[in-house]
């Protein structure tokens, strides 16, 4: 049974939609990804979004595991127009749209993005993918806050809308198990 280590990358600092655009992460924490990094299984294969957010922020926790090639399907969701601008300004531009992407997710898209739905396929596909290829093995999987949210929709079972009330922090582990159809969020390691 493939066990996945879901990581947050480190916090961007960023106030806006942080989608696809390549943004640092902040990494100076070295005590936090130093418990990050024994916490996980060590004979574990890390695997991360081809954004350098998720690139460092694997390379930071590697410690000796099998990196496998980086993956562009699991970046972050595609937000389109609205990438790089502040919320409140992507309310006001468009409020039904912005207002229905949150409270119903599923199908509403921003402008040139990709919906909930979308997403959730694009990251499916990736996963079943790497859990044929590498059957029963213990993954590590640094992505990002909704990429993350669809593998914990897929495993419980969710709507994309009680899924939305999970907290993801950076650097944070949500362990999955999705033969069992069990999630552990770990927030804030020991």
């Amino acid at each position: 049974m493939t066990t996945w280590h879901w990581i947050r990358h480190g916090p961007t600092h960023q106030r806006n939609f942080t989608g696809w655009r390549d943004v640092p992460a902040d990494l100076s924490d070295a005590a936090a990804i130093a418990r990050l990094a024994a916490h996980l299984p060590q004979d574990a294969l890390v695997v991360s979004s081809d954004l350098r957010r998720s690139i460092d922020t694997a390379s930071a926790i590697l410690a000796g595991r099998v990196r496998l090639a980086h993956e562009p399907a699991l970046r972050e969701f595609h937000f389109g127009t609205w990438d790089g601008v502040h919320f409140s300004d992507v309310s006001d531009r468009h409020p039904k749209l912005s207002r229905d992407y949150w409270e119903a997710p599923g199908d509403h898209t921003p402008p040139g993005g990709e919906s909930w739905n979308d997403a959730a396929a694009r990251v499916a596909t990736v996963v079943r993918r790497i859990e044929a290829a590498h059957s029963g093995a213990d993954i590590i999987a640094v992505a990002h806050f909704g990429v993350i949210l669809t593998q914990v929709q897929a495993v419980l079972g969710l709507s994309a809308v009680d899924v939305l009330a999970h907290k993801i922090d950076p650097l944070s582990v949500t362990t999955l198990h999705p033969a069992r159809g069990a999630a552990e969020v770990i927030n804030h390691l020991p």
